[in-house]
């Protein structure tokens, strides 16, 4: 949530960061939760960009000529693969599902002064081979939302998110998955149990909620007429449960 532009910034992939930083890259989702009229987030370019293109707008300072804005509501989704530009606008609040890595650039800071004064410490030169220029004619992410099943949001080596819309309990069994799950609300509330002796919990819109792996059968019951929950895990096959 925030109030202002944050600084427009890329993360490495998981080459680029072992390489420089001996770490892992950052995928990362984003599910808008409320959004004020008309608000936007950055996300991508504008045009297709190559590096030599985009380092001659960065140094003529005219970078937001080139940064794609789109406007927002909630329920939108964008999927931020590393490498691509990303920022968020004032008036959003987002739900963000990222991979586990603390390695970001700055790209641009809105020429704002940190609190010693001076311009924020901007990371051009790491982030140029970082960037992934290609252009997109949408950067929206398209899913269909199917009452009371679960929805595929997004699949990706380092997390599948789904998106759980009901009005009347919902079984989920996990006995095929070895991994944590993962509630976050959207909307509405709901009661959580479990297969085993476990007390029951309550989820409602902003919290979230992780469910060990041990525990493999779960039942949703909705407390409010429309719950929106994303759903979210590491599938084995191909994810980083299999590396290391």
């Amino acid at each position: 949530d925030a109030n202002d532009y944050l600084s427009i910034q890329v993360h490495p992939n998981d080459e680029l960061a072992a390489e420089r930083h001996g770490s892992s890259g950052k995928t990362e989702m984003w599910y808008i939760i409320d959004a004020v009229k008309d608000a936007e987030l950055i996300v991508g370019f504008n045009q297709q960009m190559d590096k030599t293109k985009y380092l001659s707008y960065f140094g003529s300072g005219r970078l937001r000529d080139i940064v794609n804005f789109e406007k927002v509501q909630p329920g939108d989704v964008f999927f931020m693969p590393a490498g691509r530009i990303h920022a968020t606008g004032p008036g959003i609040l987002f739900a963000e599902i990222q991979q586990t890595s603390d390695i970001t650039y700055r790209i641009y800071d809105w020429d704002r002064l940190g609190d010693d004064g001076k311009p924020r410490e901007l990371h051009t030169e790491l982030a140029v081979d970082a960037i992934d220029y290609e252009f997109h004619n949408s950067f929206k992410t398209a899913y269909q939302v199917l009452k009371n099943k679960s929805s595929e949001i997004v699949k990706c080596p380092y997390f599948t998110t789904n998106f759980l819309n009901f009005d009347k309990p919902l079984e989920l069994e996990y006995h095929w998955l070895d991994s944590f799950v993962i509630y976050m609300a959207m909307e509405g509330s709901a009661t959580i149990r479990f297969d085993a002796d476990e007390t029951p919990v309550k989820i409602s819109k902003g919290e979230t909620v992780l469910i060990p792996a041990d525990l493999k059968e779960i039942r949703l019951i909705p407390e409010t007429e429309n719950v929106k929950i994303l759903e979210v895990y590491i599938e084995e096959e191909g994810s980083i449960l299999n590396k290391g």
